[in-house]
């Protein structure tokens, strides 16, 4: 590689190497399904990153727009025979090459990611006045006014759960015990995450009652925070390894596991291990610490848990693309649900197709992700199925503001929410 290519991509480059141009990831890519253009799908992403490397390709606004397109979904990964992992290298690329966006786009980045989930009291603050502000019809104020549309705010406002309060989950060291008591429980440590333990702490905490009915001590980790995967995937690599490193200080208990219910935080957990390979005082402590990570559904599938109560629910079940492509954990979600008294699954197709929410892409990428989700719904509908259920709450955000635009009467639940009902004494 030539000299001045000594940036966050120089790191991929042997990666880049690895792909054979066999073709075998473009049907499994979403905006290649979506628009069938060479440059939209893995292959030709991966030619263009390493064109811009070795110097053959100069940086323009189209190379930049092909290659933040990507929804980082992971799908051409786990479809690859090489082997190519397209999630740190578009982590690396990203860090290279800034977004095609406004300047007011660069703002609600910077601001949304440096400052909101730069700490977690600024992230409860505004997960509160959200609440406040919609118990004074102050989101429909701003709709019928215009100010969401001048301020460019339609969309996010379109995301905020319905569910929202200000009862927050508090990473503060709280222990809970097995119920009932077991003497020897397993214990474990539970990631509860930045979006998952404000706007949607009531699915943290479900996922914590099933975790106790299953034998588990679980410890819900002082200390913990974002996980860094929005910044990572935003190309902001400073702020996420600064995140990495203060996850996994947090977490250096004595605990086999650390279970974590948000795929997307889950997959990028088990990555710091690769992220941080080069930085000789963590490198170490992150493949420890990575080892440890489970997801949710992997960790209850093989243990007893016993269902107390009928569900007369038809189902249908939407992989996550971070619990499917990245971390390859398809049937257990499904046996879990299956395990339920009452409860019938009907397949959809397509289930592994993103829906389109990818972080922050329904906001910054809304033709795309629109049209992923449109897609998703039509197959999702097309089963008859009362509740979609997911395991990611991006997807959940994504899914159920799509629905409500529809009129429709389904519901998006959370599959620790599913298991909670059927588990409760």
């Amino acid at each position: 590689m030539p000299e001045s290519a000594a940036t966050p991509l120089s790191a991929e480059y042997l990666n880049m190497l690895g792909c054979v141009r066999c073709g075998q990831c473009l049907t499994a890519c979403p905006t290649f399904v979506l628009t069938r253009e060479e440059a939209e799908g893995p292959r030709g992403r991966i030619a263009l990153a390493r064109g811009l490397a070795e110097g053959t390709l100069t940086l323009s606004p189209d190379l930049a727009r092909h290659e933040w397109t990507c929804l980082v979904c992971d799908a051409c990964t786990a479809a690859c025979p090489a082997g190519v992992q397209m999630d740190p290298l578009q982590v690396s690329l990203r860090a290279t090459v800034a977004a095609p966006e406004t300047l007011r786009a660069r703002f609600y980045r910077w601001f949304g990611l440096r400052v909101i989930l730069g700490a977690m009291w600024r992230l409860r603050i505004v997960v509160t006045l959200l609440w406040i502000a919609r118990g004074l019809s102050v989101d429909t104020f701003a709709r019928r006014s215009g100010l969401a549309r001048l301020l460019g705010l339609e969309r996010a406002m379109d995301l905020v759960p319905t569910s929202l309060s200000d009862d927050h989950l508090h990473a503060d060291g709280t222990a809970h015990p097995p119920v009932p008591e077991v003497s020897a429980p397993t214990r474990v440590q539970f990631f509860a995450g930045c979006l998952m333990s404000t706007a949607l702490a009531g699915i943290d905490r479900a996922s914590i009652r099933v975790l106790q009915r299953a034998g588990c001590a679980v410890e819900v980790t002082r200390g913990q925070g974002c996980c860094g995967a929005l910044h990572a995937h935003a190309g902001d690599l400073d702020a996420a390894r600064a995140r990495f490193k203060a996850t996994i200080a947090a977490f250096a208990g004595s605990a086999d596991f650390v279970v974590v219910n948000s795929p997307g935080c889950g997959a990028m957990l088990r990555d710091y291990a690769h992220h941080l390979a080069g930085d000789p005082d963590w490198a170490e402590r992150a493949r420890a610490f990575s080892a440890r990570v489970v997801d949710f559904t992997q960790f209850m599938a093989p243990r007893h848990l016993r269902m107390t109560r009928r569900l007369d629910l038809t189902v249908t079940y939407q992989d996550a693309c971070h619990l499917a492509h990245a971390q390859r954990i398809t049937a257990e979600p499904r046996r879990l649900l299956r395990s339920i008294p009452g409860l019938a699954l009907r397949e959809m197709a397509e289930s592994t197709l993103c829906c389109g929410s990818a972080g922050f892409y329904n906001l910054t990428h809304p033709e795309t992700a629109t049209a992923l989700r449109e897609r998703k719904l039509d197959r999702a509908a097309s089963t008859n199925a009362e509740v979609i259920v997911t395991t990611n709450p991006g997807c959940l955000l994504h899914l159920q503001a799509g629905l409500t635009a529809r009129g429709s009467t389904t519901r998006v639940r959370h599959i620790a929410e599913i298991l909670d009902e059927a588990t409760a004494p």
